[in-house]
């Protein structure tokens, strides 16, 4: 997952200098870079992928092990052109067609990968970049690739883990909460990837005003402050839709009335964590664009850590508070970081981040 947001940086960075050598020279290392990663991921799932699984599973689990490790072995295989095309993507392309059989859905699903990645690569030497040119990263680059990676990964990794322990502690309420907490976090899941282009906006196009030859702080806070109205436009009309979807409609998803009564238990909750996401995504953009990743890592990691201690012993809607709790925390430390005389926004960039002079044509 950090492979995109790490390419989309570098590159934006280097397209804001208009220096078109380096972009081809740093997406051709970073080409390497998911190569390489999707075939260690091959290897690994495929040396390791029945063990992982007897030990996800558990011993009362042991009979779906076969199955699953299949399924997961034929997924392997895809591993090395998934994480060769992610990194033109913002994400993995989802689109599984079952064949009536788990070994069908896990080729069918690999087949669209390949695909996928084929067409994002043909896409780019449209735009006069050579797609298949692979270059080993020197220990520089690869030191510069880490240090926007690694913050990168801690901040996904922290914000995967939060939904994971919230998954956790539904499941241990019994069959109805979980059931109802499926459906709500999946509604959610869908609206929230609704907002997500507002980050990657941010990430293509502030370069330019914070790096660029026409360097221009006031355009970078007019872009955002356009990017945070959208945020809060859509905001409302998603929070509002699950909701109500949920609330007269909840048929769509259950019959069972037990299961209704746990959703609708936190529809206001809803409405409060998923208000605030599209605004959140804008701004962690920009300090991604920024390179401010220090502080995004660890701003989200103490979110974790308070979203993991607020959950409490109150059902599902505890869960759901600490849910809220845990994005609205993200909203004002990015905000607060951004209008601090210090951000990004309002210093010189080359305090932040000092680029190679920009060679005269």
């Amino acid at each position: 997952m950090f492979l995109p947001i790490a390419t989309s940086n570098m590159v934006a960075t280097s397209l804001a200098k208009q220096d078109k050598y380096e972009v081809q020279h740093q997406i051709s290392i970073l080409l390497f870079v998911g190569f390489a990663c999707g075939v260690l991921m091959l290897l690994l799932t495929q040396v390791l992928g029945s063990w992982a699984l007897t030990a996800f599973s558990g011993p009362k689990n042991a009979h779906i092990v076969p199955a699953a490790s299949k399924y997961v072995q034929i997924r392997g295989l895809a591993w090395p052109a998934v994480l060769y095309g992610i990194g033109f993507s913002k994400r993995e392309p989802r689109h599984e067609r079952f064949l009536g059989t788990f070994e069908g859905a896990a080729w069918s699903t690999i087949a669209s990968q390949v695909i996928a990645a084929y067409m994002m690569i043909e896409a780019l030497n449209k735009k006069g970049y050579n797609a298949f040119a692979i270059s080993i990263p020197s220990p520089n680059e690869f030191s510069h690739i880490f240090s926007i990676a690694a913050p990168v990964f801690v901040t996904m990794f922290s914000k995967v883990a939060f939904y994971t322990l919230m998954t956790y502690f539904a499941t241990a309420m019994g069959a109805f909460t979980v059931a109802a907490h499926q459906v709500m976090i999946q509604m959610y899941g869908m609206c929230m990837a609704c907002g997500e282009p507002l980050s990657q906006t941010a990430q293509s196009f502030m370069p330019e005003f914070l790096y660029g030859t026409e360097r221009s702080s006031e355009k970078a806070r007019m872009l955002l402050k356009s990017l945070v109205i959208i945020g809060a436009i859509l905001g409302v009309l998603l929070a509002s839709a699950g909701p109500f979807i949920a609330w007269q409609f909840p048929y769509i998803f259950t019959s069972d009335l037990k299961v209704i009564q746990e959703m609708h238990k936190v529809l206001i909750l809803f409405f409060a964590a998923l208000f605030v996401t599209p605004c959140t995504h804008s701004l962690e953009g920009t300090l991604l664009a920024g390179r401010d990743l220090k502080f995004i890592s660890l701003s989200m990691t103490g979110c974790f850590c308070l979203g993991a201690l607020l959950r409490g012993g109150y059902g599902l809607p505890g869960c759901w508070c600490a849910l809220a709790a845990f994005q609205w925390a993200r909203f004002f430390l990015a905000l607060q970081r951004l209008l601090s005389p210090e951000g990004i926004l309002n210093s010189e960039p080359a305090v932040q981040f000092k680029p190679e002079e920009v060679k005269a044509a």
